[in-house]
């Protein structure tokens, strides 16, 4: 008798071993799922910035917006006076990433530069018509 119950308690065993195993499962599908579904695809934006043009304009564009919220990547292009930004649009919109370049002191796009901060720009960093731009060649 003792020899039936300890195999009918192993059979038990073994039943909720596979339901425990199961329901890991279907709980792991619904986790991978659910985040899966959550995930949006970065956004490639490009924006004009007509001051960017110099390797200081390009530097602080750079190392201040790879700090903000939702931003990927930042890519000055000087020559072509344009920025190019990864960024994670579940986090941050095109809108809120041209008023943070403004708020550093540069054009961006149609949104113009704040006027406090562009006062503290280095003059390679202004606008051409204030005396800025690129050092001239002699």
């Amino acid at each position: 008798m003792g020899g039936f119950i300890l195999s009918e308690s192993l059979i038990g065993k073994h039943k909720r071993n596979e339901h425990m195993k199961t329901l890991l499962s279907v709980l792991f599908l619904a986790v991978t799922f659910t985040v899966s579904a959550q995930y949006k695809k970065p956004i490639i934006a490009q924006i004009k910035t007509p001051q960017a043009q110099c390797a200081e304009c390009k530097d602080r564009i750079e190392k201040f917006m790879k700090s903000e919220e939702g931003v990927v990547k930042v890519v000055v292009d000087i020559r072509k006076k344009i920025t190019t930004i990864t960024f994670a649009p579940d986090r941050t919109n095109m809108e809120n990433i041209k008023t943070a370049i403004a708020n550093l002191g540069f054009d961006a796009d149609d949104v113009v530069a704040e006027p406090e901060q562009y006062k503290r720009l280095p003059l390679c960093c202004k606008r051409e018509v204030d005396g800025g731009g690129p050092p001239k060649k002699q």
